[in-house]
């Protein structure tokens, strides 16, 4: 119903208290004022304004717009102001996504290194499945998400792209009594007789099945487990074996002993996904990604 220049033109007007005054201050003619404010005064239902010998000033009718356009305005200036922050990556909302373990050490450490860099950017952080998130940042619920192509490869997704950020070698977690325990390097065929702890069915097509196909067995029994804590807590009570990616030997818990895999190591890879158009907040936190990711120290180069 009312047009930005006509509310900016009425609070002009109002501190002012001339047409002339704010022609002057809005680069407008004085005939041009009048003009605007009599179509704003039709549009209201009525007079805004009482016509004085020397001025205006307002009546009833015009405090009330008056005091509404000053409200939009002033929402107006901050969204402004906002979006100006945004774009420079400076403010606004951040959104983040990763998948479990990926949030063990990696992910808070870039975000502990943004929150540095960008303190006016408030960053939201989920956790979910890659699939998921990938899903997310289709639907543009997400700025920046953190996936893995473990275990069964990584969706495609329209409108988002990918950037390998490293990639992470899958250890095998045994009970601390195992007998297998204190070798450091175990046969992956040395656990053909294993119960295996997975997430994923027997017959899914995983990089674990593909190593168990490699190797030339297909195990005795899988357990289904969803989460690390319970495929943990089943391995520490000597219940099944699990793959743990070296991503997250921090969460290991006592009672576990991790083992590379000899010459059938799976592998994944972790990517950075971005939407077509990323935020400038979200370019800053994948170069801190990459910065935190360069200070991984891959399993194989522990002393």
């Amino acid at each position: 119903m009312f047009e930005t220049d006509a509310l900016r033109l009425l609070v002009t007007v109002a501190e002012t208290g001339s047409f002339t005054k704010a022609a002057l201050q809005l680069s407008y003619t004085q005939s041009a004022v009048s003009r605007r404010i009599a179509s704003l005064e039709q549009r209201a239902g009525g007079p805004l304004f009482e016509r004085l010998p020397r001025g205006v000033r307002l009546n009833p009718a015009g405090r009330v717009l008056h005091r509404h356009a000053v409200d939009v305005l002033g929402s107006l200036s901050r969204a402004e102001h906002e979006l100006a922050a945004l774009h420079a990556g400076r403010g606004g909302i951040l959104r983040v996504g990763a998948f479990a373990t990926a949030n063990i050490s990696l992910v808070p450490a870039a975000l502990r290194e943004f929150k540095r860099a960008r303190p006016d950017v408030e960053v939201t952080a989920v956790e979910g499945r890659s699939s998921t998130l990938m899903r997310h940042l289709t639907e543009g619920a997400l700025d920046l998400a953190v996936v893995s192509d473990y275990p069964s490869g990584l969706p495609p997704a329209e409108g988002v792209t990918t950037t390998a950020l490293l990639g992470d070698e899958l250890l095998v977690a045994l009970h601390h009594g195992h007998s297998l325990a204190g070798a450091g390097t175990v046969d992956l065929r040395d656990l053909r007789d294993e119960v295996w702890l997975q997430d994923a069915p027997a017959d899914s097509p995983t990089m674990l099945a593909d190593a168990w196909a490699r190797a030339g067995f297909k195990p005795r029994k899988i357990i289904r487990i969803a989460e690390w804590a319970g495929k943990f807590g089943y391995a520490a009570a000597g219940l099944g074996v699990a793959l743990v990616p070296s991503l997250a030997t921090h969460a290991v818990p006592a009672g576990l002993v991790l083992c590379r895999l000899g010459d059938l190591p799976p592998h994944r890879t972790v990517h950075i996904a971005l939407p077509a158009a990323p935020v400038p907040a979200a370019l800053k936190l994948r170069d801190l990604l990459h910065d935190a990711a360069d200070r991984t120290v891959p399993i194989g180069n522990q002393a």
